[in-house]
């Protein structure tokens, strides 16, 4: 084992990171602009303001059915066949890990299994230096030649994108990927990524996403079936079908926080991560399109487990939403940096992802309150023709996104799970709201989601509380829109 220590890395201007946490003056004066003519607009028009707002409102939650119909059509093409390049290039593997005792042994078992020739192959599992249980169980588990551990230094903000930082210098890689302490990489994932950058004529490619599935090969200490199946789907929604929809259509999209492939050049030309973001992955993700480089995505998934109860599942879902917030805030600084098809694409994902979030919860609420009270007194509720619609198309697109992402997954999901989608999407409002207060309050802390190791599936009866249809193991598959790269021997 070979321990380094170098500085942290944060190669970002200010006016990129999330380290400023006010305003800038031209998003004041955005804000205060919107702010003043909606309030001369409710003094000297407010009928006709009110309508305006309303119908605004209206169409926009309208379009962005209507795209997430079209993402799910245009996924459906499949991306040409990558040919294996004809020496394999050097590859580095990182996993940032932070009170992972438990599940460190696991993620070295499983990287272990990763199809590469060993010879081109960089591995460093990044250990902070106060996590001494973390550091002794890595310690006692054998590893494979190429997988190093490195300590990171001690340094604020403790957060995932800073160890990365860390260990960015220490790269020797032409790409690099970043694996979660939970991941369970397809030992084919690498090979797939180097073949399709090898085949790049544009040379503009800089990352690929791989998809993440929420599915377990192995039973849940605690499970929660009503959380666990939700957050498949909503995985499968967004890995299977947005993000290829939006790759096809050559736009950028938030990356996922691990099992994105980069070269390693460009990742260092565009400074990193941003070590005050908690959603470093959204915010690169952007920052690589802002620098003229473009994202794609491959076929080879990384299955993770869901996050477990409301007490684990809310923090984490506090992080992604506070995250947003962040890369909103940096990337709305310099719009025009964008273009039109970034900034369409920054509106399209995160900026519908916080407003859906605030309004979800309050939605439903005014939903169920119209017609208890219009039921109780015994009349039709009067709704109008164009909130049916909205409410119609809108339902229907969510829906259909996890039935197909899910069928593209491997993952069930029925019509009781179709049910009982609107409340949990009512949960992220809960999620947004505290969200907003920590965003204010400790904007770089980071909700850490604990992890534990995976356990052998044991069915007692059918009363069982293991929730089958996420523990027993599925056959591997690809998505059903993406064609296999082929798979050479090293």
């Amino acid at each position: 084992m070979e321990e380094r220590r170098v500085s942290a890395v944060h190669g970002l201007a200010p006016l990129d990171s999330a380290s400023i946490r006010w305003p800038t003056i031209g998003q004041l004066l955005a804000f205060a602009v919107l702010i003043a003519a909606i309030v001369i607009g409710l003094i000297y028009a407010s009928d006709q303001v009110g309508s305006i707002v309303l119908i605004t409102a209206a169409v926009t939650f309208l379009a962005n059915a209507i795209w997430r119909l079209s993402l799910i059509i245009v996924s459906m093409r499949s991306p040409p066949e990558a040919d294996a390049p004809e020496v394999w290039p050097r590859y580095s593997i990182v996993a940032a890990l932070h009170d992972e005792a438990k599940v460190v042994g696991q993620l070295i078992e499983r990287l272990s299994k990763i199809d590469y020739p060993a010879d081109r192959l960089q591995g460093l599992l990044v250990l902070e230096a106060h996590d001494h249980t973390t550091i002794q169980a890595a310690l006692c588990t054998p590893r494979p030649p190429w997988l190093d551990i490195f300590i990171a230094p001690a340094g604020t903000p403790r957060t995932k994108p800073r160890a990365l930082n860390c260990a960015l210098p220490l790269a020797t890689g032409e790409i690099l990927t970043v694996y979660d302490a939970e991941d369970d990489p397809d030992p084919m994932q690498l090979k797939e990524a180097a073949s399709r950058f090898s085949s790049d004529t544009s040379g503009r490619l800089a990352c690929l996403q791989a998809p993440l599935r929420i599915r377990r090969n192995y039973a849940s200490a605690e499970p929660s079936p009503f959380l666990d199946r939700q957050f498949a789907a909503e995985y499968a929604s967004l890995f299977e079908t947005a993000l290829p929809g939006m790759a096809k259509l050559g736009l950028p999209f938030p990356l996922g926080g691990t099992s994105n492939h980069f070269r390693v050049d460009v990742l260092r030309k565009v400074g990193g991560w941003d070590a005050f973001n908690v959603t470093e992955d959204a915010d690169l993700g952007f920052r690589l399109w802002r620098h003229g480089w473009r994202l794609g995505v491959i076929s080879r998934p990384t299955w993770e487990t869901p996050p477990g109860g409301l007490a684990c599942w809310l923090p984490q879902r506090t992080r992604w939403l506070k995250g947003y917030m962040q890369t909103w805030g940096t990337h709305t600084r310099h719009p025009l940096q964008l273009g039109l098809r970034g900034g369409f694409a920054l509106a399209a994902t995160l900026g519908a992802g916080l407003v859906s979030a605030a309004l979800y919860g309050p939605s439903l609420a005014w939903f169920v309150t119209t017609v208890s009270v219009y039921s109780i007194a015994g009349l039709s509720p009067q709704t109008p023709a164009l909130a049916i619609c909205v409410l119609s198309v809108g339902t229907a697109s969510a829906w259909l996104s996890c039935a197909i992402g899910t069928r593209r997954a491997g993952v069930a999901y029925e019509v009781k799970d179709m049910l009982a989608a609107p409340f949990y999407w009512s949960l992220l409002s809960l999620a947004f709201v505290h969200a907003a207060w920590r965003l204010i309050r400790e904007p770089f802390a980071w909700d850490k989601t604990p992890h534990a190791p995976d356990q052998p599936v044991q069915y007692q009866d059918q009363d069982s509380p293991v929730d089958v249809r996420l523990d027993v193991p599925l056959p591997v598959r690809l998505s059903a829109t993406h064609v296999a790269t082929s798979e050479p021997t090293a």
